[in-house]
């Protein structure tokens, strides 16, 4: 049966068994999370330990985003991460995370004074768009990383940035801690798993459906090359009623634009407005070799 925690006491009062694998979320778990639960219950192996987080990050939100509405459903989570393998679900309050910088109650719940920054990673793509979100982000990782002292943190390579910027500092600063990422997963229509399709209306869901077909003619394209694959992606989003934010071809290794030249390893990535909901997809390909 899995053990639901609430506070970092209970959290290290937890006896730990072989290797510690955890995996953070922010609640309204699905088929995705899922997958990532039980990748980390296969590698942490028999004798190990599945500890899943769940906190909404208050950090990881700008103004006007959609902090109040996102979904609450810890109930329903723990079910998924039972099911799934988890040893522990550790779902802390925002005090619990930020208990600010002083003992009074006054205190309780305000923002961290000293904070991760993503530095010029964090800057570019999603952080373009979501000022702060990175920094927030790995705020809050680091602390969770420290809480839950794992040998294996697992993420999705849906959230590419957020995955590149975990591994960057993990590198940079020297964490203990394995980073592994688990692949996309998706609808059978191609639609990656989001806890925000769920506000997509059945038109909007329709259209949704573009942002899947425009990468994957994007690694179709021949030959391989950063202009061949741009613009086979662009030509499915031109005339599409997607409102898109950005198509990127990324140097996964620091986040930047893939030179005209670029050959190897690259991600990618579109981020748009469908309806209201706004939604990331990106694939990993190969440039100028075999796909």
């Amino acid at each position: 049966m899995t053990t639901l925690l609430h506070t970092a006491a209970e959290l290290n009062a937890l006896p730990r068994t072989g290797r510690r694998a955890v995996v953070m979320t922010m609640g309204a778990l699905h088929d995705g999370h899922a997958t990532l639960i039980r990748t980390a219950r296969e590698r942490a192996g028999d004798g190990g330990q599945v500890v899943v987080t769940v906190f909404v990050n208050p950090l990881q939100f700008g103004a006007g985003e959609d902090l109040d509405r996102y979904p609450r459903t810890l109930e329903s989570d723990l079910a998924v991460a039972e099911l799934a393998g988890a040893d522990a679900v550790f779902a802390p309050t925002v005090d619990e995370v930020y208990p600010g910088s002083g003992a009074s109650p006054a205190k309780r719940g305000e923002e961290p004074q000293v904070r991760i920054t993503a530095g010029p990673m964090g800057e570019r793509y999603e952080g373009a768009a979501r000022p702060g979100h990175f920094d927030g982000m790995l705020t809050v990782v680091a602390k969770l990383l420290h809480l839950t002292r794992p040998d294996l943190a697992l993420y999705g390579q849906k959230d590419a940035q957020q995955l590149a910027l975990v591994r960057r500092m993990v590198r940079d600063l020297n964490f203990p801690v394995e980073i592994v990422g688990v692949p996309t997963v998706r609808e059978p229509d191609g639609l990656a798993l989001s806890s925000r399709n769920r506000f997509l209306s059945t038109e909007d869901r329709a259209a949704a459906l573009t942002l899947s077909r425009a990468l994957s003619a994007g690694r179709a394209a021949r030959p391989a090359t950063p202009a061949a694959v741009r613009a086979a992606a662009l030509a499915v989003l031109d005339g599409s009623p997607l409102s898109p934010d950005y198509l990127a071809l990324i140097d996964p290794s620091d986040f930047t634009d893939a030179a005209d030249d670029f050959t190897g390893e690259a991600i990618l990535a579109v981020a748009a407005k469908v309806g209201a909901v706004r939604l990331i997809d990106n694939i990993p390909l190969t440039l100028g070799g075999p796909q």
